[in-house]
C-alpha cells in the first residue's frame, strides 16, 4: 500500500487541463526511464542530463522575463503564475531580494506515476530526478535550490527554496 498523500482539492476545467498536459509529460518520462532501463541504460544519468538542461532553457526564460533577475520577488513572479499556483495548489508563497520559498500540496507528476503502478520508491527517485529542471531554473537564476518535504517520499507537500 502506499504511504503517498496525493489528492487535489481543488479543481476547475483549466487548472484539469494543465494537470493532464502534466501528468502526460510524467508519462512520457516515467515511461522513457524505465525503457532505458530495462535496456540496460545508466537511465537516471541520462534522464537527469536532460531534465536538468531543459531546466537551464526555462530558467533563462524566467531571467528574461524579470524586471530584475537578481531579485528573488522578480523571480517569483515570474515563475509562480495563477494556473501554475492552481495546478499544484501552492501556498505559504514567500519572497524576498535573496530567496522564494513555496509549498506545494498537490503533484500531477506523482499521479501519473501512480497511474503507471510505480512504487513509492521508483515515484520518489522520478521526483528527484523531475527536480533536476527546477534545479537547472534555479542555477540559471543564480540561486540554488533546496526541497526538503516531498508528496513523493509520503510527506504532506513539497518545500522548496530557492536562494542565493
Amino acid at each position: 500500500m502506499s504511504n503517498i498523500k496525493n489528492v487535489a482539492k481543488k479543481a476547475e476545467e483549466k487548472i484539469e487541463i494543465n494537470r493532464a498536459q502534466i501528468e502526460h509529460r510524467a508519462t512520457w518520462m516515467g515511461l522513457i526511464y524505465d525503457e532505458a532501463e530495462k535496456a540496460g541504460l545508466d537511465a537516471e544519468t541520462l534522464t537527469r542530463k536532460a531534465i536538468k538542461r531543459c531546466g537551464l532553457i526555462h530558467g533563462e526564460g524566467f531571467k528574461e522575463a524579470c524586471k530584475n533577475p537578481e531579485n528573488g520577488e522578480d523571480f517569483k513572479d515570474a515563475f509562480l503564475g495563477e494556473v501554475g499556483v492552481k495546478t499544484f495548489e501552492m501556498d505559504n508563497i514567500k519572497a524576498s531580494y535573496d530567496e522564494v520559498s513555496v509549498d506545494f500540496h498537490y503533484c500531477a507528476l506523482v499521479n501519473a506515476w501512480q497511474k503507471l503502478g510505480f512504487s513509492d520508491e521508483r515515484c520518489a527517485k522520478l521526483c528527484d530526478i523531475a527536480m533536476d529542471g527546477d534545479r537547472g531554473i534555479a542555477e540559471a537564476m543564480g540561486m540554488t535550490l533546496e526541497l526538503t518535504d516531498t508528496i513523493a517520499k509520503g510527506c504532506d507537500s513539497c518545500k522548496l527554496r530557492f536562494h542565493k
